[in-house]
Parts: C-alpha cells; structure tokens; sequence
C-alpha cells in the first residue's frame, strides 16, 4: 500500500482588514481555491505587522510567512502603511538571508478587495513554491537545532535593528516603488549584525547616582542606593541612553562591539 508523502507546508498569512481580507473574503464567496493549510491572520493595517511576528512564526514551524495589503497608493489609513509594511519585509528578508535561509519563504503582495481570483493566484504560487523548498531548514541545510539558535540570535537583535534602521523603515518611495528592492543589501545588513554593540557597567566606576537606571526605556538595568547597577542584557535593546547619560566623569558604561554572527 502506498502512501501520500507529500509535503504540506505550514504558511502562516498576516493580511490587512480594508483590501487583501476583502479579497480573501471574495475568493471564498466565489468558491476560487487556494490550499488549505494556508491560516490567515486578519489586522486593521499591514503596517501593524512587526518584524517580531515574522520571526516568531518561523520559530513557531511556520514554512513560510505571507504579508498582504492594500496597493500602493491606496491605503485606507492616509499614514500609506503599507510602504512601511514592505520597507519592514525587505529588512526581514535580508534578515533571514543572512541567518542562511531562504528568503524566497516571506513574502508580499498587494490585494484589493475585488480581487479575489488573484488572491487565489497569489496563495497557490505561494504555497506551490514553499512546497518546492521543502520544511524550513531543510532546503538551508540546517539541523532544527542551529535554525532555532540563529532564529532567536535573530529575535533578540530585532529591537536593535529596527532602531538602527529606523529612517528607512519610515520611508514612503511613493515615486519609486522599485526602489524598496535594493533598500537594504547584503553587506548593510551584515555589517549592522557584526556591530551590534553590547553595554556593560564597570562595577568598580560606577557610583550608583541613578542616571542610566532612570532613563532606560525598558527598565534593563537594576541597582540601589550604593550599589553598583548591572544591565540586563536579554532586556537591552542596545539603544546607548545608559551610555549618553551616564556622567564623564563616571565613565561607567563601557560599549563594546562584536561580532554578532548567525552562526
């Protein structure tokens, strides 16, 4: 007796409410088909989808990850969240290129709507070519083990990475879809990984005066009245405000830059 042993990927869709939802939606009413073990999450806006979620799903055995929203230029919301959407995807497939998977597993597209039939187009591409590669790390040739590993590395640098790139993260290339295609390159991206600083307080410098401790964002650091303060350093988001407010004439905060590879 034989069995079926095809692959059946697990491909997780973060849509937005106004247009790509509407176009879901549609393909259902209209009976168009897409796979099944496709699972939608429906938001008010694909800028509301963080680079966090997108990791999160592939730690969570997510094959591949779908972002869909409004066409550009046609944004229910007069922010046009979604040229901040695919700003956001760009980075994380550079992100994921350079923990060693494929890039090809996230993707995005632009649904209004009334365009049920290419949703359904767009889903069985999708799915058809996440079958092809295969289950996440296996294509890479990466044990379960190392792509989880490289995956939280990847996790935990997401704070800083999105502080870094902030500038363009915001950018509205309203004249220049194409433009979001080379937003980000390979090196920009290595060489942002590689200098990821990490801060640590010299206990023998520090006075306790209370400054970095006050003025951390994420509340990372932890001390007391004449007792040298530590950071934390799975809550640091290696934002530099202990380093920039701790007095020179302290000089307590020491930033030290490494080599933060995936591998």
């Amino acid at each position: 007796m034989s069995s079926d042993s095809r692959f059946t990927p697990k491909i997780l869709g973060i849509i937005c409410n106004w247009c790509c939802y509407g176009g879901a939606d549609l393909c259902g009413v209209s009976r168009f088909q897409y796979p099944p073990y496709i699972r939608l999450i429906r938001v008010m806006c694909s800028a509301r989808v963080d680079l966090r979620h997108i990791i999160e799903a592939f730690l969570n055995g997510a094959d591949g990850m779908f972002v869909g929203g409004c066409h550009l230029d046609d944004c229910h919301y007069i922010t046009h969240g979604n040229y901040e959407a695919i700003s956001m995807v760009r980075l994380c497939a550079r992100l994921l290129e350079h923990a060693g998977l494929n890039p090809r597993r996230l993707r995005i597209e632009w649904v209004s709507a009334g365009e049920g039939i290419r949703f359904a187009n767009v889903m069985n591409e999708f799915s058809a070519e996440i079958e092809k590669l295969g289950p996440l790390g296996k294509s890479e040739g990466l044990a379960t083990e190392e792509l989880h590993a490289r995956l939280e590395k990847l996790a935990k640098l997401i704070p800083y990475v999105k502080l870094a790139k902030r500038d363009k993260l915001a950018l509205h290339l309203r004249d220049d879809h194409e433009g979001y295609d080379g937003l980000y390159s390979a090196d920009e991206i290595a060489r942002l990984i590689d200098e990821a600083p990490t801060y640590h307080i010299d206990p023998e410098k520090c006075l306790a005066c209370g400054a970095c401790l006050r003025r951390c964002p994420v509340d990372a650091i932890s001390g007391a009245k004449k007792q040298a303060h530590v950071i934390a350093q799975d809550l640091c988001i290696k934002c530099g405000t202990c380093l920039d407010v701790c007095p020179p004439r302290f000089g307590a905060v020491q930033k030290l830059v490494g080599k933060a590879t995936m591998a």
